[in-house]
């Protein structure tokens, strides 16, 4: 019986108050939120592609883990970023932030580093001179190439698919007929040639708008495009339950699959 005693009171010390055990709780859900910022603004951000500019190395429906290590620093859901020590290499799958205003991030395949001369004829492309080697580009004929001849002239200029700046400014990059890349910029395009809007029609991309390069895909789910557009929740919620139900609508050959 004395045992038992001496285990109530001992039980009876350790009782926490009400307060106290909310502040347990807060504390908790703090260490989640930090770890959560950390891990989302500074290691890896899950993204689910939207469009087809990228195929058919990365399809409408991939979702992409992308390591930011070396790349970016920020808070997620901020526009608050800090560049990190890593750059892009050529012919890296990259994630960044759009040059062009209210567009929403893109995944696109890095083609030019700082000091690189670019060109285009035809389905070739050449960089410094020598022809790249792209087993993963992909040409739609049907679609028609956007330029016969890269970087434009004349009348080529006054394309519509151009942005006003780049129009503009594009001819200051030139020399004898390539397209020079800036110290501090890159020329990123997507892998569907015929089918991508990128740096050939708005410019360079500044390393500040780099996020990271893409690693794997963790899952890829079949739907149609406008499913994964930006504000249309409902709809891929009622995606992602239809798995459970069809999981024929997932694409297995391609989970884990690396860039």
């Amino acid at each position: 019986m004395k045992v038992d005693g001496d285990r109530a009171v001992a039980g009876g010390t350790s009782k926490t108050t009400p307060r106290q055990r909310v502040w347990r709780e807060v504390a908790s859900w703090m260490w989640v939120i930090a770890a959560f910022i950390l891990i989302e603004g500074t290691v890896a951000q899950a993204r689910v592609i939207p469009s087809g500019s990228m195929e058919n190395t990365v399809l409408i429906g991939d979702h992409v883990i992308v390591t930011l290590a070396g790349y970016d620093a920020g808070i997620p859901f901020t526009d608050i970023h800090e560049p990190l020590w890593r750059s892009p290499r050529r012919q890296d799958i990259v994630v960044f932030r759009s040059v062009v205003p209210g567009e929403p991030d893109l995944i696109k395949r890095c083609i030019g580093v700082p000091g690189d001369h670019i060109s285009m004829v035809g389905e070739r492309v050449y960089v410094n001179g020598k022809l790249l080697n792209e087993p993963y580009a992909l040409y739609t004929p049907s679609i028609g190439a956007p330029f016969a001849q890269f970087p434009p002239s004349g009348g080529a200029l006054q394309d519509a698919r151009l942005t006003p700046a780049w129009a503009s400014q594009i001819s200051q990059h030139v020399v004898d007929g390539e397209l020079v890349v800036p110290n501090g910029e890159y020329f990123m395009m997507g892998d569907n040639r015929d089918d991508s809007y990128d740096s050939r029609y708005w410019g360079f991309v500044p390393r500040a708008n780099v996020i990271g390069e893409a690693l794997f895909v963790y899952m890829s789910i079949r739907a149609p495009e406008d499913v994964w557009d930006p504000g249309h929740l409902p709809q891929r919620f009622e995606t992602y339950l239809k798995v459970f139900t069809d999981p024929g609508e997932v694409r297995w050959n391609r989970i884990f699959r690396t860039f």
